[in-house]
């Protein structure tokens, strides 16, 4: 796969703005940490050469001298708030970002559940984190927000809300989603610490958008398709560009709270820290790609998947038709159209011509294969069989599954299953593939060649289950979907 950037050189650049930044204030950085810190497959596909877990190595130069507070709002575990990405509520993701970090023995300080109500039931988490020995504080909504900043700057304001101890210079707050209070605790916190004579600062650490992109630029445009249902909007930083004279790009929510962000820290601190939303952040993004025609058309192709990934779930009434026209508004922008997406291309073609449901897996330049839904397999367990085959120069009229396999497992499906059709499934076939593997060296090598599939475009003719979606996800493999049911 052709790269346009620089993981290694962004741990280093990126590690020593930080520090750079904890210096500025001397005791202590409260680092408000947006974004996945784990598996950011987004920046993955559209700066191809970034790591996955690049953040999380990131926050491990830091170790010795990190805590983590997380963040998730009351009212996300009062009504079990799902990640689409993951399909798993905020509370469970909390839970895994908790367990996760502790086995990095990265410090968590605790978990502060934020904008709580009386009448929110939150008992289960409480009871967990005992359990597991972590703190958990409660705040409830900030009197005076947005306008009055005296009272919010107060007792009765931030001074209401119990004080985090924490003890290292640097304490990233996240959160296992947005609009979960990260900015409220931090500015919560610095009204503490300066109670107690302890100069402690504020900044951002978001990925996306780039500030030093332009505002057309393709990776800016893609954040703007991935957080369509959220309604952010690039924006170039006014306040930057009247302290500076230099276009900068921010999005809508950072630029419109600004003036109470400012005040706000005008007021515990006593001096203006920042002149705009812009220096508040500490990203490096743009110092590390390499190669920037690269990434833009990594950028494109991701507006087009996440655009095919919108008509489907309007198709599905998953989305709002605003989300579908907000998204195809991006893609107008730069001249995008769904022709340009070749492997949907070569899996519509061939649907046309088969009749059936068909996926098309894209594994270079010039190599295309397809798998089409069959009274034996799913179109994805054919795609993946066919693209394995191919990667292991395995013969097209030789099998990968033994019949007397395949055989238990239809043998079982019509014993369990009400469905009509008993072909087998992605899932299925995989767990097929395992079994054969143990007496057939071949296949073996075939199931390892499973890897070089990550990364891989490929298109479904139609929406395929949930379950075969998943197990293509943790293949790697970015797949789009025709909004057919």
């Amino acid at each position: 796969m052709e790269t346009g950037f620089d993981s290694e050189k962004y741990l280093k650049v990126q590690s020593e703005k930080i520090e750079e930044r904890i210096k500025m204030f001397g005791n202590k950085l409260y680092l408000e940490f947006g974004g996945k810190i784990f598996d950011d497959y987004h920046a993955t596909r559209v700066l191809p050469g970034f790591k996955a877990d690049a953040k999380i190595k990131l926050l491990q130069q830091f170790k010795d001298d990190l805590e983590v507070i997380f963040c998730i709002n009351a009212a996300d575990i009062q009504k079990s708030k799902i990640r689409a990405d993951y399909g798993i509520s905020y509370e469970l993701e909390l839970l895994r970002l908790i367990e996760n970090l502790q086995k990095l023995d990265i410090n968590i300080n605790s978990v502060v559940v934020t904008m709580y109500k009386e009448g929110n039931n939150i008992s289960h988490l409480e009871k967990i984190l005992k359990d597991r020995k972590i703190k958990m504080y409660i705040h409830r909504p900030t009197q005076g927000y947005p306008d009055d900043v005296d009272l919010i700057v107060s007792e009765d304001g931030y001074g209401k809300n119990p004080y985090i101890e924490t003890t290292k210079k640097l304490v990233v707050v996240t959160a296992p989603g947005a609009n979960s209070g990260k900015l409220g605790t931090c500015l919560s916190q610095l009204y503490h610490e300066h109670k107690r004579g302890v100069k402690a600062g504020y900044a951002k650490f978001e990925t996306f958008p780039v500030w030093n992109l332009s505002l057309m630029h393709p990776v800016n445009i893609a954040y703007e398709a991935a957080t369509a249902e959220l309604k952010d909007v690039n924006m170039i930083d006014p306040f930057h560009l009247e302290a500076y004279g230099e276009n900068a790009v921010n999005y809508n929510r950072d630029i419109s709270t600004f003036p109470i962000l400012k005040n706000i820290l005008l007021k515990i601190t006593g001096e203006e820290i920042y002149k705009s939303p812009t220096d508040m952040g500490v990203n490096m993004i743009k110092a590390c790609i390499t190669d920037d025609d690269i990434v833009q058309k990594a950028a494109k192709d991701e507006i087009i998947r996440r655009y095919y990934n919108i008509l489907s779930d309007y198709k599905q009434g998953i989305c709002s038709e605003d989300t579908v026209d907000r998204v195809k508004g991006l893609m107008d922008k730069l001249g995008l159209t769904l022709n340009d997406r070749e492997v949907a291309k070569v899996a519509l073609e061939k649907a046309e011509k088969e009749g059936c449901n068909v996926i098309a897996i894209k594994l270079n330049k010039n190599k295309s294969i397809t798998g089409k839904e069959s009274d034996l397999l799913s179109a994805a367990s054919a795609a993946i069989l066919n693209a394995v085959k191919e990667l292991t120069k395995i013969p097209d009229e030789e099998f990968l599954l033994s019949p007397s396999v395949l055989d238990g497992i239809f043998k079982m499906k019509k014993k369990t299953s009400y469905k009509t059709s008993y072909c087998l499934n992605l899932q299925e076939v995989l767990i097929a593939l395992s079994i054969c593997s143990i007496t057939n060296p071949i296949i073996e090598k075939a199931i390892n060649n499973l890897s070089k599939l990550r990364g891989c475009e490929a298109h479904s003719s139609y929406i395929i289950e949930k379950s075969e979606l998943n197990v293509l996800k943790n293949l790697g493999i970015n797949l789009t979907c025709e909004p057919k049911m």
